[in-house]
């Protein structure tokens, strides 16, 4: 067998000590028991992308959450995965309206109130009042919410939120076009006072 030159054997000792201390960082920094990769934090509005298998979901988590923000999810995320990606909850933030077990859809604006703009959605209930201050989230407002809308009365408020449960939510207003019982003319009267 011929001899390795001095140098060279210095080389390749260097070389595996080298990829000996990567793969010991990387065994350190890897979850020992997690069945699935914890969720990376980014800077405030920068866009991660993990995907699974391929495929990945791009979200707009806004509202009251540390970190606002387009995210990437990995298929089947669901609403907590996007909350947590933006850094959590803030102080003051009503996470009981918004429903954190739905699965997230591609192009999905995720909106997390705060408690006072709920109060103030509770007060704006009043059928008498007239339609809401503030737009309804279609997203995460309740049935009571809902029937405050012009012409929009318990059966199909019910519609709404069949309609985000089964789909995720709504990626744009224009999607209530989708819900039976929602026709043009209901769409144009609701569309000013509600955002996805």
């Amino acid at each position: 067998m011929p001899e390795i030159p001095r140098s060279q054997l210095v080389a390749y000792v260097a070389l595996a000590v080298v990829v000996g201390l990567l793969g010991l960082r990387y065994l350190r920094a890897a979850p020992a028991t997690a069945p699935a990769p914890a969720p990376a934090q980014g800077a405030p509005g920068q866009a991660l992308t993990i995907a699974a298998g391929g495929r990945s979901s791009v979200v707009h988590v806004a509202g009251a959450v540390r970190h606002p923000g387009v995210y990437s999810l990995p298929a089947g995320a669901r609403v907590q995965d996007a909350v947590r990606r933006a850094g959590g909850a803030r102080r003051g933030a009503n996470v009981d309206a918004v429903n954190l077990a739905a699965r997230v859809a591609d192009g999905q604006q995720i909106v997390v109130p705060s408690r006072v703009a709920a109060a103030a959605a509770a007060v704006s209930a009043d059928p008498a009042a007239g339609p809401p201050a503030a737009p309804v989230s279609l997203g995460s407002a309740t049935l009571e919410q809902l029937e405050t809308l012009d012409g929009v009365g318990p059966a199909t408020a019910q519609k709404i939120v069949a309609y985000r449960t089964e789909h995720g939510g709504f990626r744009s207003v224009d999607d209530l076009a989708n819900v039976p019982g929602i026709g043009p003319k209901k769409l144009a009267a609701i569309k000013p006072h509600v955002q996805p």
